[in-house]
């Protein structure tokens, strides 16, 4: 009876960190889908402190606060589409963690790659 309670803690130990969001995914949505209106994101990150950056992608409404930012500016249509998408709400926890990482406060700069 051991032996199986043991595997299956093991198990989720090991996957649990695929679930959780990652800074290099959110600098990959980042190049993808922000960069041609933003510019660098080490600039677009910097913009902003961390509470911030928390509060407009928070991860119970799935980023809807900086969606709503888009959806609700004009000058932002070409981006509407994607804000208003499940790819968007997929890619907003890593994106998150990628502003956060790299945020104004953060002390954090990122790496030339």
């Amino acid at each position: 009876m051991k032996f199986p309670f043991a595997l299956v803690l093991v198990l989720s130990l090991c996957c649990l960190p695929a679930l959780e969001a990652a800074v290099y995914k959110g600098q990959k949505a980042y190049v993808k889908k922000c960069r041609k209106c933003h510019g660098g994101g080490q600039k677009m990150a910097a913009s902003k402190r961390m509470k911030d950056w928390n509060k407009l992608l928070n991860k119970k409404n799935k980023g809807s606060g900086l969606s709503e930012l888009h959806l609700g500016d004009e000058k932002a249509k070409a981006s509407w589409k994607y804000f208003d998408s499940k790819a968007y709400r997929k890619s907003a926890k890593h994106l998150r963690d990628f502003m956060v990482e790299y945020a104004d406060d953060s002390g954090n700069v990122p790496a030339c790659n």
